[in-house]
């Protein structure tokens, strides 16, 4: 029945005017912070950087071969297996030959399902490595399937550190989704400085601390780097003391002694004890701290180094120091990441992609309104006022959540309206038909929303799988969409079964004795 309980009645008047409440908190300031949250705007309305990158697998893909290579020279020597001439070619392959003996055994073990040697990867029914044996000469390379699985692992690791460095910086909203298997998407909105960001994403920040070698040459064990500015060469011993995987905390300070600026690190518990160990041993000896392939400071061990921090010196500016400390945070990238795509959208072209989007907006719905002022007269203008307060729930809600809206969003919004229209259009249509039969108007009226109910329903519901696939499987601009027609098909059926049939019943109730009152 056309019916509304006072406790409905009161329900849908508090919803109403909260949701609206959250929608003014777009337009005007409140001191209240939970009032305070907005409406974020994304990339294309609000200006920022877009970013491709593309993460170069040849490094990884080499590391992963030495260090196979080690355990291979460490489990021949455990099991006294004979071989010779175990080395890497072309950082791709494995070349060792063995005595006649074992060639059978270790043959074997690399056909193993439970091979530590040789990993076997159920879901592709295939082992990590494949590999081929001539005689007495064994070669192993990754297979495809392996080379997948490194891919994959490598992105997700790349992709968590990306976002790390991001979220340490306070991007707001920033959108980092991956790209097919070698590549991540980065988009920043209002990002003001996206040199910094360039900058941050291009560093691999593979920190190590080893000592420097007297000799004059690089020899075995030993290679030699050159310092950040270039302007020094030294030969530093290939043993790694500690990396950046010991440390828990990074952070810029002033030295009090030099009055410079540091950045100071706090080591775990193993990296403590390394560290100690090491600068204990190593007194009077250079130490040099190497990122990335460039030594950055190679300060003389004074004292033995146990407490489990130190500092990192350096030709550092505060924004430098912070820089790194953020780096040293957030770990080493596995490779690599190459910006191979760049956008800026400036605020200016933002700016008037809302003000197209909000005039498209503006004439729809004052088209819409028109439309159904002329086709229903008094229903018409209960129907507008159900779609007004449609658009204050739907925006209402997004700034609840502070969802992202992006010009796609815009466009949901517009297409929300179309929907809610279309809803009431097919009740109202409905009514006519349920009048021609049934003289009493409430009952009418009360027949023509129940039985168009189903229509209603069944065309905003396909629209919301719509919808959800395209929020699952979409990206960017396309989830931005997605959300708002979702969120719009919710707030729709709530306006038109709510809002527009509470004013309905009030109406008719009062003119239920009126002839043909639609």
């Amino acid at each position: 029945m056309l019916y509304f309980s006072k406790i409905k009645i009161i329900s849908i008047i508090i919803f109403t005017v909260i949701f609206s409440y959250f929608t003014a908190s777009n337009f005007f300031k409140f001191d209240d912070n939970f009032l305070k949250k907005k409406i974020n705007l994304g990339l294309d309305l609000q200006g920022g950087s877009y970013l491709l990158l593309e993460i170069d697998n040849e490094p990884v893909i080499t590391q992963k071969l030495q260090i196979k290579l080690s355990s291979l020279k460490k489990y021949f020597k455990n099991e006294n297996i004979i071989f010779k001439n175990l080395k890497l070619i072309n950082n791709e392959l494995i070349y060792f030959e063995l005595n006649q003996e074992f060639v059978e055994k270790f043959s074997s073990l690399l056909e193993d399902k439970n091979s530590d040697i040789n990993p076997y990867y159920q879901r592709f029914k295939t082992h990590e490595f494949d590999f081929n044996v001539k005689d007495n000469v064994f070669n192993l390379k990754y297979s495809k399937y392996g080379l997948v699985e490194l891919k994959k692992t490598s992105l997700n690791q790349a992709l968590e550190i990306v976002r790390r460095r991001i979220d340490e910086i306070g991007t707001n909203e920033p959108n980092i989704l991956r790209r097919g298997s070698d590549r991540i998407l980065v988009e920043l909105p209002g990002l003001d400085d996206p040199q910094r960001i360039k900058s941050l994403l291009g560093k691999t920040a593979n920190l190590t601390f080893r000592f420097v070698v007297q000799n004059e040459e690089p020899s075995f064990g030993s290679e030699k780097l050159t310092t950040e500015d270039g302007l020094e060469e030294l030969i530093v011993s290939k043993r790694i003391i500690i990396s950046g995987e010991n440390l828990v905390d990074a952070k810029p300070r002033m030295d009090n002694q030099s009055n410079q600026t540091v950045v100071s690190f706090t080591l775990d518990r193993v990296g403590a004890k390394r560290f100690g160990k090491a600068t204990r041993s190593g007194i009077g000896k250079r130490l040099a701290i190497i990122l990335d392939g460039k030594i950055i400071s190679a300060p003389v061990v004074r004292d033995a180094i146990s407490s489990g921090s130190g500092q990192i010196s350096g030709n550092f500016t505060f924004q430098s120091a912070t820089d790194l400390s953020l780096l040293l945070r957030s770990g080493a990238l596995p490779a690599p990441l190459n910006i191979i795509e760049e956008r800026t959208v400036g605020p200016d072209l933002g700016q008037d992609s809302i003000d197209a989007g909000i005039l498209a907006l503006i004439i729809g719905f004052f088209l819409v309104i028109l439309f159904m002022l002329f086709k229903y007269k008094v229903f018409g203008l209960i129907a507008n006022v159900a779609l007004i307060f449609n658009l204050f729930l739907l925006v209402g809600i997004l700034t609840l959540f502070e969802a992202t809206l992006t010009l796609p969003g815009i466009a949901g919004i517009i297409l929300t309206v179309g929907m809610a229209v279309d809803a009431n259009v097919l009740i109202f249509e409905r009514i006519k038909e349920e009048s021609k039969i049934e003289k009493n108007n409430i009952l009418a009226f009360d027949s023509g929303y129940n039985r168009s109910k189903t229509a209603v329903i069944d065309a905003n519901v396909t629209t919301l799988i719509s919808a959800i696939i395209l929020f699952f499987l979409g990206s960017g601009p396309v989830k931005g969409f997605s959300v708002t027609l979702g969120v719009g098909i919710f707030t729709t059926l709530f306006s038109v079964y709510f809002i527009a049939r509470l004013l309905t019943s009030l109406y008719v109730t009062r003119n239920k004795h009126k002839e043909s009152l639609i």
